[in-house]
């Protein structure tokens, strides 16, 4: 059967690419669950330095969730709903916004739903000018389950987020940049070369470093300013006794470019 989640290797970048191109995307029990396995993998991959989600074919990023099948765990009762449903997407989104590796959207084409929350999650984005986004649950009679109610108003602020929250209603690429979803809109046919040129600015710098970043700008979000103040300390503190903090000063004091180790 062919993989749910592809994988491809280009230097230091990992490609992963949603693969249900005939369900656009979909995000299905397996495809969430696969996602999670190759992501514990790549954590564990000191060869991998950050990583570009995408998705299959030319017309989705992903669509959402997979409504027949989560319909199904909908008729079995609220437990089993939470439980198959609500907390294998929310644990998928949280992994994604809490990994130490950037992982950098690559919108192709329409992200709704789920595919709008798996974006809101992951750190930074790059949508091509055919995407669309949407927040349409309200039309099945639910709230979105996989984190958009409480990352998209932390990303766009509340009015902006409940006007596509309670109306359903789709927005263009352009929209999502205006309100910080994607950092850029690109050409369709520069997605790619966008998103890995993004990541390699990233890669440039040492992994560690990058890793205590994003630990401390998702821990101290959810925080006041004093506790992230903390937080950014303590994450400063982990990188003092590492080789490449040394290496970073050395190379800077030397004039010459740094070689890190990643330890």
């Amino acid at each position: 059967m062919t993989d749910l989640v592809k994988q491809e290797f280009r230097g230091r970048v990992a490609l992963l690419t949603f693969n249900r191109p005939e369900k656009l995307n979909a995000l299905s029990y397996g495809l969430i669950d696969m996602l999670m396995r190759v992501l514990d993998r790549i954590e564990d991959d000191p060869a991998v330095q950050a990583v570009v989600l995408t998705g299959a074919g030319e017309k989705a990023f992903s669509a959402g969730a997979d409504i027949h099948e989560f319909s199904e765990s909908v008729k079995e009762g609220p437990d089993a709903a939470v439980k198959s449903f609500v907390r294998r997407g929310q644990t998928l989104t949280a992994r994604l916004e809490a990994f130490p590796k950037p992982i950098i959207a690559a919108v192709n084409g329409i992200a709704y739903g789920g595919g709008c929350e798996v974006t809101e999650a992951c750190h930074l984005g790059v949508a091509s000018e055919r995407a669309h986004f949407g927040k349409p649950e309200i039309n099945i009679g639910i709230p979105p389950t996989f984190g958009g109610t409480q990352r998209l108003p932390r990303l766009a602020g509340r009015k902006r987020a409940l006007e596509y929250l309670l109306t359903g209603d789709p927005f263009s690429a352009e929209r999502a940049h205006e309100m910080g979803i994607v950092n850029k809109v690109v050409p369709h046919d520069e997605l790619m070369p966008a998103a890995f040129e993004l990541a390699e600015r990233i890669t440039r710098h040492s992994p560690l470093a990058a890793a205590r970043i994003i630990t401390a700008v998702t821990r101290g979000l959810n925080g006041t300013i004093s506790e992230g103040l903390q937080i950014e300390s303590e994450q400063f503190a982990r990188m003092v006794p590492t080789h490449d903090i040394r290496e970073a000063l050395d190379a800077w004091i030397d004039r010459r470019p740094p070689s890190y180790k990643g330890r």
